[in-house]
Order: structure tokens, then sequence, then C-alpha cells
């Protein structure tokens, strides 16, 4: 009987893992619509092209060498994929020392689960530094972060090694649930870096220093992209639980899906009704980011807040995305998706707001946390950018941007009937 208890948590664990990770996988395409949808028409088909190449890329990458350095997994390159292997070792050792309910999943879908996170992460680099960067220039950087950058400082958190063998962040007191820091301040990082060295679209700042807009293309894109993402987010969200196969994972996961969509909704609201005070219209733009900033937000700690005050903490973050969007553009900082501010700035609210609901976190082990993965995200980036810019270049031509980067990048165009005689 206890052997067929545990297979069966065994199997539901596993299963569960893997949706989970197909839903996170799923977000690749809201990426890819939400940018899509807030560039410039001309630049339609590249932007779409970085999406899938960079999901492919970061697939390879961390099969190659990125699940070895973020768990010392070698898991496919070894030849160890887990099954009925896995099982006979786990029942030999529940028949020795009794079986106390606890499951586990197949090395296989722990990494499938982990991978999609990796290419989460780069996604976020693609529409921030949108519409002006060489194509080549920006996979040959999906290689390095995806290979080298994301699995280290992943390693410092979620797998507990000591940075550069210096501190423990876990002992530092520092939690990330499903990756506000780990996942997505990361790569808001990586583009910043990025965005400071490739410098603005030509146009988007006039000589009186005055913010020029420069709408997006397909507002209904952007709007099924974000539908997307807050969908994809109960997998990214819920499937950090690691498991459903007994009754307090399931409530876990429960409260898990119903923070996360409560957040969402909460940041949508607050980030509408910013936009309508400051702006005196109601925004499209900024209430879609305002619903992936209360994602964001709740991402670091969706388990202990009660539904209230997961609402609240989502609706700080899209009061917290409006002001971000602004800033950034009064210093210069040109994002045409707001993808910095939402999963930086919103990300860093994310891990502050953990102790507030979690008494076992500190502030300033989330200070510590979030100090060390910029640091080291920032820096390295600032490193790759900087080289590739030496050898490569990282930005298209003024002549190639102003007719868009779909015919000199990809040549051909998203909207080939839209061009005008």
């Amino acid at each position: 009987m206890v052997d067929q208890i545990f297979e069966l948590q065994y199997a539901i664990d596993t299963f569960y893992f893997l949706v989970c990770g197909a839903l996170v996988m799923w977000m690749a395409a809201g990426f890819s619509m939400l940018e899509s949808g807030l560039v410039r028409s001309k630049n339609t088909a590249e932007i779409l092209t970085k999406n899938v190449a960079l999901y492919s890329i970061a697939c390879v990458m961390y099969m190659i060498c990125g699940y070895m350095i973020m768990y010392d997994g070698t898991l496919f390159l070894s030849g160890i994929a887990g099954g009925e292997s896995l099982v006979d070792d786990v029942l030999a050792a529940s028949a020795e020392n009794g079986f106390h309910g606890d499951s586990v999943y197949s090395d296989a879908s722990d990494f499938f689960f982990q991978v999609v996170f990796v290419a989460t992460s780069m996604s976020i680099v693609s529409g921030a530094v949108a519409e002006r960067m060489k194509m080549w220039s920006f996979l040959l950087f999906v290689v390095v972060f995806t290979g080298l950058i994301y699995p280290l400082e992943g390693s410092w958190t979620w797998n507990g090694k000591d940075v550069f063998g210096w501190f423990n962040l876990g002992d530092a007191g520092f939690s990330d649930f499903a990756g506000s820091g780990i996942v997505h301040m990361a790569g808001a990082t990586a583009a910043l870096a990025g965005v400071l060295l490739l410098g603005a679209r030509k146009g988007k700042y006039g000589p009186d220093g005055k913010v020029v807009a420069i709408p997006g293309a397909n507002l209904p894109l952007a709007t099924l992209g974000t539908f997307i993402l807050w969908m994809g987010w109960f997998g990214f969200n819920g499937g950090s639980v690691l498991k459903l196969g007994d009754a307090a994972s399931a409530n876990a996961v429960a409260m898990v899906f119903l923070n996360t969509n409560t957040a969402a909704a909460g940041g949508l609201m607050a980030a509408l009704v910013t936009a309508r005070l400051w702006f005196g219209k109601a925004d499209l733009t900024m209430a879609l980011n305002g619903a992936l900033a209360g994602l964001v937000a709740i991402t670091a700690e969706p388990s202990t807040p009660s539904a209230l005050i997961a609402t609240l903490i989502g609706a700080a973050g899209g009061v917290l995305v409006v002001l971000s969007i602004v800033l950034l553009d009064r210093i210069r900082i040109d994002d045409p998706v707001g993808a910095i501010s939402v999963h930086g700035t919103v990300g860093l609210w994310g891990l502050l707001a953990v102790p507030l609901t979690n008494p076992d976190v500190t502030f300033s082990g989330q200070l510590l946390g979030a100090a060390t993965i910029f640091v080291w995200v920032f820096l390295s980036s600032l490193v790759i950018w900087g080289v590739i810019k030496a050898v490569m270049g990282l930005r298209i031509s003024e002549e190639e941007e102003m007719q868009g980067a779909d015919i000199s990048e990809c040549g051909m165009e998203a909207y080939p009937e839209f061009v005008i005689e």
C-alpha cells in the first residue's frame, strides 16, 4: 500500500510539474504578442524572430551547461533521466526508513520546469532593446545569459550555494518563492545594462528634453499577450510549490493561484487609476503593465499573504510601474515596452514585500539578495554587451532604424499589405 501511495504521489507531482512548465512555456507566446503589439509595425517580424530564437537558445544552453551550473545537474549529458530507477531508489529508502508522505518528481520534469524560467528571464530583455539592436548581437548575448549569468545567480539563491564562496543568501534571510528577483529583476537588470550602451531610439527624445511618445502598432495584440502572460503565471507561481500530491500542498497551490490572480487584478486597477489621475486618460498600456506589475510583485511570496494583502501588494506594484516608466523616460532611458520598470522596479518591490507576510524573512536579507543579484547581473551583462559592441556592434544603422528592423534583419515585413505606395 505504501508503494502504491508513493507511486501515485510521484505520478501526480511529476504531471503537475510538467503542466505548470507548459504554462510557463506559453508565457513565451505572451511576451511575443505583448512586445510585437507595443513596437512599431516595421519592427514586428524582427521582435517575433528574437522571441522564438531566444526560447530555443535558452533550452539548448541550459541543457548543455546552465542546469549543471545552477543545480549541479548533468541530466541529459550524463543520460540520467529519472524514471523507474528513481522510483525504485526512493521506494527502497521509504521501505527502510518509513514513508512520511514526501513526494518527488522526475529529474526530467525538474529540468523542464527550470528551463522555461530561464527563457522567461531572457524574454524580458528583448522588449527593452527593441527597434534598434542588431538581432545577431542580441542572440549572442542570449547564449551567455542563459548559459552562465542566470544559472550562476540562480545557484546562489535556489540551490543555496555561497556567493563566490563568501556568504550564503539563505542564511542571511533571503527568500524568493518563484523569482521576483531571481528571474524578473535579473532579466530587467540585464536589459538595463544593454539599454545604457545601446542608447535611445531615434526621435524618442527631442532636443528640448521633451519625451516623444512612440505608440505601438497593435494594442489588441498587446492585450492578448498580457492575458496569455496572466494565464501562464499560474504555472509560474503555482508550479513553484513543487508538488500537489498531498492535502497541504493542494491547499498551498490553491492559495498561490488565488493570490496570483488577485495581485494582477489589483495591479491593473491601481495603474489604470494612477494613469487617469496623472494623465487625465485611461492609458491601456499602463493598465496592461499594471497587471504584469501585480504579477511580478506577488511572485516573491504568493503563499503567505491573504487574498486582500496580495491585492494590495499587486496594487502597490501597479502604482510603482507607472511612476517608474515616467521616471525612466525623464532620465532618457528608452524602454519601448516598459520591461525594466515592470520586472526590475516592481521585482525589487516584490522582494521587499516578502517580510510583510513571512516572519522568517528579513528586510536586510532581502536587500542583500537583491543587491547581489543586481550587481552580478548588471556588471557581467555590461561586460558582455560591451564586448559584443566592440566586436560586432550593438545597434543597427540610422537608415536601417528608419526603414525598420524587419527589412534589415529579417528581409521581410510582418504586415506587407499595409505598405503605402
